[in-house]
């Protein structure tokens, strides 16, 4: 019995898209893309895109068909060499413009290739259907969108940032049984327990950038970094890719010997004026942004951090930051970690959300609820059909 080609053509797509998650924490601000070359019912070469600036996915891919083929790796040559005649299995639109590296749809054609199966078009304007004109162009049949659905949910905060000049932003926080994330102190040392703060490290690592305010700097001597020793899936060598650290200090209360700066990996420190009072480390860089009510404003935040290249922007604060971010609608996840204990009524509450009546309330959706260690995971987005 023979195959569909659509059912073919989703197998192999399948394939790609697990190479494209291989550059998960490293590709920012680029998206993350993977790439299958296929002849003769076999595949011949595999890549992803691993680090910005260093060769696409189709590239490697080349590259890799040439090692396999017993040729070099680096030759133009002997890529069409190895895969002239091939399909190419690709998660994103082959470029088509020259920026840190050449366009990959010319590569595609040099090589050989035959077709090309794609699961979604690029909405960068200087791509955007650029790269399969160029290669209907040059006589390659083009065919997609192949998975799709899960090629967008890959790269969403790449999307959004390429359509809508803003990254997708979650919010972390954990809480208690009864819905309270520190004491009325402002003690919160280890609510949860060490799976849920793995966990953290994940999405820490999958983060471009991480936005938290000075009031819980100061209260939890943060440093919010990735660290391998809590991480189990962090790579074996090599050293970990930080994401900058945003703090909102409105006032410049920050001082230079705090724990945050201790890691030499980039902070950037947001403030609404005025002469700074302190000397800084090299990798501390100061920013006045347009503030409202005394303090910085959350979209000029997001729009800075949009101009630098953040596609994935995590939101590890305490109540007030997280509070304002959600009303302001400027919040498109939600991760609560629930740790099985119970803090008392003096506690401090989630979200900083000045309510008093039932109808006020903020409507979300629970994509998933999960168990991680003792304590459990819930991701919910805004329900915006409520």
């Amino acid at each position: 019995m023979t195959l569909d080609t659509s059912i073919i053509d989703r197998v192999y797509m399948a394939e790609a898209l697990e190479l494209a998650r291989r550059g998960l924490t490293s590709t920012t601000p680029n998206p993350m893309v993977g790439c299958l070359l296929l002849r003769d019912g076999r595949i011949i070469g595999r890549g992803w895109h691993q680090h910005a600036g260093g060769p696409h996915a189709e590239i490697n891919a080349l590259r890799d068909a040439a090692q396999n083929a017993g040729d070099q790796a680096d030759d133009p040559s002997a890529w069409r060499r190895a895969a002239a005649g091939a399909t190419c299995y690709v998660s994103l639109e082959p470029c088509s413009h020259t920026g840190r590296t050449g366009p990959c749809a010319e590569a595609l054609i040099a090589a050989g290739i035959v077709r090309v199966v794609y699961a979604m078009e690029d909405p960068n304007p200087q791509v955007d259907g650029g790269g399969f004109m160029r290669l209907r162009e040059a006589g390659i049949q083009v065919s997609g969108p192949v998975s799709e659905e899960q090629a967008l949910a890959l790269n969403e905060g790449y999307i959004r940032r390429m359509i809508y000049g803003r990254p997708i932003v979650r919010c972390k926080l954990a809480m208690s049984l009864d819905g309270r994330t520190a004491m009325d102190s402002g003690e919160s040392h280890w609510v949860t327990g060490p799976r849920a703060r793995e966990d953290v490290q994940r999405l820490r690592a999958a983060s471009c950038a991480i936005i938290s305010g000075v009031d819980t700097v100061l209260m939890d001597n943060a440093s919010l970094t990735v660290r391998r020793e809590q991480w189990p899936e962090a790579p074996a060598e090599g050293e970990l890719r930080q994401p900058l650290r945003v703090i909102l200090d409105s006032n410049q209360r920050l001082q230079p010997d705090c724990a945050l700066t201790k890691n030499h990996s980039a902070i950037l420190v947001l403030h609404t004026g005025g002469e700074l009072r302190h000397q800084w480390p090299e990798h501390v860089e100061h920013l006045a942004l347009p503030a409202l009510n005394g303090r910085v404003r959350p979209e000029a935040v997001l729009d800075e951090l949009a101009r630098r290249g953040c596609n994935n922007v995590l939101v590890e604060s305490g109540a007030v930051l997280a509070g304002s971010f959600l009303r302001r609608a400027l919040l498109d996840e939600i991760i609560i970690y629930m740790a099985p204990k119970l803090l008392g009524h003096k506690a401090r509450g989630l979200f900083d959300l000045p309510l008093d009546k039932m109808s006020s309330y903020l409507p979300l959706q629970i994509k998933d609820i999960r168990a991680v260690g003792h304590d459990w995971r819930i991701t919910a987005v805004p329900d915006l059909d409520s």
